[in-house]
């Protein structure tokens, strides 16, 4: 038997609710669309919902809009049929029912981060702690001390125990033997970066080493390491070393291929900082497309790196391409529609409604209200009194009305800028809602249980002609 699905609206959001789901054709559920009675469906409240949807539901789910605020668990309980919410637009409905309503599982992940603190040996043990606690809350599994060349770092093993101590992993990198071994014998859990020559190190101690080749890009010698470290019968992870662009970028991806093909299972890390740090490009795509290279070759760690400003966010957004490249081999899907975490500058959808659909609710509007909205012809603004159309921001001031009052004023010219940002980037603007960056720019924790204040777009009834 079909799955039945009841979906509440309101009164500007039913017709066009009408038309996505009929454009859905053929479906593997039934549906009833039930207009709460309130105009605008994110304003229904879990009373309005109590008192005016009858009883019995006929129906296995009701979906509700996604900004609904209000205890789903206990409408549930209520009328005893799940309630669940939906995706905040409308354009985001098909997606969500073509996934059967369940939300996209980003739990599961198989990659380690180390997440290096290059500049520790200049650092205090408590900042190196501090710091390092901001970047396990980031994402990341390790924290990496970078040991700087002919820089001391007398309090290495302090720091190592601190951290430690704090229920961190810990890992030290130094090319200087003695640091390594200081950071071994203080409980690091892992050495960066041993070769063939150094590999003895390691016997020694508990620590799970990371081998490179002895010299750079050559594999023979990262190959003699692995066979030392085998015949030791110690834990270990190989990284062939990604170089730069124009420094042997494309050969070393090469050897990450090769490296794959003569040792399957190896364990193997991937360094992406010299990608990250050394390329002016926005980070995230970056990231995506080296998540995907160690999604497809089974790679399983990453050291991250942040030094340049540009990479502020490089631990979060390697923490969210981890997730979803491992969800879409999981699915053996395209790595696409899962998280918008990595899109930053721009969005897939960045038009919620046609200029079609505007054009509908500006002539069903009947309130003094102004609604500001993006599509691909420009920024709308509308209210009972007209519905204005313009690519320029500072085109629409003028006929707003709003010379006199100062707060409206301001709220609007804050609201049309933000409108003129999305519509040129192609990001999705919502009004009154922060435009989304991504992990680039965390949002604000939302409250999904309370409606939010209103805002200046609100007049008072004796300003409302």
């Amino acid at each position: 038997m079909a799955e039945r699905l009841l979906f509440l609206t309101g009164h500007l959001a039913h017709a066009r609710l009408e038309r996505v789901l009929a454009d859905l054709g053929q479906t593997s559920f039934s549906h009833e669309i039930v207009d709460i009675g309130v105009k605008v469906a994110a304003l229904m409240t879990e009373e309005i919902i109590v008192r005016r949807l009858k009883q019995p539901v006929a129906a296995d789910r009701v979906v509700l809009p996604g900004r609904f605020k209000g205890n789903l668990e206990r409408l549930s309980g209520f009328f005893g049929v799940p309630f669940e919410r939906g995706p905040d637009e409308l354009a985001d409905l098909p997606a969500y029912l073509g996934r059967q309503g369940k939300p996209v599982d980003l739990s599961q992940h198989e990659m380690r981060i180390f997440a290096e603190i290059v500049d520790a040996s200049i650092m205090s043990v408590d900042a190196i702690v501090e710091h390092a606690s901001r970047l396990s809350a980031a994402g990341a599994d390790v924290i990496d001390l970078g040991c700087l060349p002919e820089t001391p770092f007398p309090h290495l093993a302090d720091a190592v125990q601190a951290l430690k101590a704090h229920g961190l992993a810990v890992s030290v990198d130094s090319a200087n033997i003695g640091e390594l071994e200081t950071g071994a014998r203080a409980g690091a859990d892992y050495l960066l970066s041993l070769t063939e020559e150094t590999i003895g190190l390691a016997t020694g101690y508990n620590a799970i080493p990371v081998l490179i080749p002895a010299n750079p890009g050559d594999l023979e010698s990262l190959g003699r390491a692995i066979d030392a470290a085998r015949a030791a019968g110690i834990s270990f992870i190989a990284d062939p070393v990604l170089d730069p662009v124009h420094f042997g970028f494309a050969a070393s991806l090469g050897r990450f291929l090769e490296a794959r093909r003569r040792w399957p299972e190896v364990e193997m890390m991937m360094g992406t900082g010299n990608l990250t740090e050394l390329t002016d490009a926005d980070t995230s795509g970056i990231t995506a497309v080296l998540a995907g290279i160690c999604s497809e070759l089974h790679i399983r760690n990453v050291l991250v790196v942040h030094v340049s400003p540009h990479t502020v966010r490089t631990v979060e957004e390697h923490d969210i391409a981890r997730r979803i490249m491992f969800a879409a081999r999981r699915d053996h899907a395209l790595p696409r529609g899962y998280d918008a975490g990595l899109l930053q500058a721009h969005d897939r959808k960045p038009y919620p409604n046609s200029k079609e659909d505007i054009d509908a609710l500006a002539k069903a509007v009947r309130d003094a209200n102004y609604r500001i909205m993006t599509a691909p012809d420009g920024i709308h603004v509308f209210n009972k009194n007209g519905h204005r159309v313009a690519q320029d921001a500072f085109e629409l001031f003028p006929g707003l009305d709003v010379e006199n009052d100062g707060a409206h004023a301001f709220y609007l010219g804050a609201e049309l800028t933000k409108a003129e940002l999305a519509w040129k980037l192609g990001k999705r603007y919502i009004q009154d809602e922060p435009l989304s960056w991504g992990v680039a720019a965390p949002r604000p924790e939302e409250d999904r249980m309370r409606l939010a204040k209103a805002g200046h777009t609100l007049r008072a009834k004796k300003d409302v002609p």
